[in-house]
């Protein structure tokens, strides 16, 4: 079970107090983040002259595919032979967050129809089961491909009952929250590998 709101709400204040700030996320620190303090007032950074699309992670030897090395069986949730279902390794702002990743290196567009109908049923299930533990509102699905060319997609479960954590501004809370207990979000991890393996697969938690 997922923390409630209040929960997490008490969680915050007790760090900042009610109406103090949480610290900055670090994706503040990219260079691609998109805002910037100007006379006072937020506003969007200039926008840069065009130029060459850095390779990925996975596509030149500088940078080998992390993901094709092998994953670290202590963060894998889930898998079966061709998806593995990993978490960052410790507790996150929002309830839970899972990536999906495709045992084999390709990205979505190189997919064939039968690998694309299956990553369809696996997350429509991880949304399923996700959404279905106490306390969560929404689950969001997200899939970025600037950073690895290994096929990778993002499951974050906003709580319920927070009016500021919707949308796609829950990836940026993600990072702003303090992490919640750990004991239960393990709990939550093993609900979702015991669940999403009743389809077949091994949960790993």
């Amino acid at each position: 079970m997922a923390e409630s709101a209040e929960e997490i709400y008490a969680r915050v204040v007790a760090a900042v107090g009610k109406d103090g700030h949480l610290p900055m996320p670090p994706s503040a620190q990219w260079d691609i983040f998109p805002w910037e303090v100007v006379d006072g007032k937020i506003a969007p950074k200039v926008l840069r002259p065009p130029a060459p699309e850095p390779p990925r992670v996975g596509e030149v030897p500088e940078k080998p595919c992390h993901a094709c090395e092998g994953f670290d069986p202590d963060r894998v949730v889930w898998e079966d032979e061709h998806w593995v279902l990993t978490h960052n390794g410790e507790p996150s702002g929002l309830p839970l967050v899972v990536v999906l990743w495709s045992r084999r290196h390709h990205d979505m567009w190189e997919m064939d129809d039968e690998t694309s109908s299956e990553l369809g049923r696996v997350s429509t299930r991880l949304v399923r089961i996700i959404g279905k533990l106490d306390n969560i509102g929404r689950v969001q699905v997200n899939r970025w491909a600037d950073g690895s060319a290994h096929l990778h997609v993002w499951f974050q479960a906003r709580p319920v009952g927070l009016p500021n954590v919707r949308g796609s501004y829950a990836v940026e809370w993600d990072d702003v929250l303090p992490p919640g207990p750990e004991d239960v979000w393990r709990r939550d991890l093993r609900t979702v590998g015991t669940k999403l393996a009743n389809w077949g697969g091994h949960a790993r938690v």
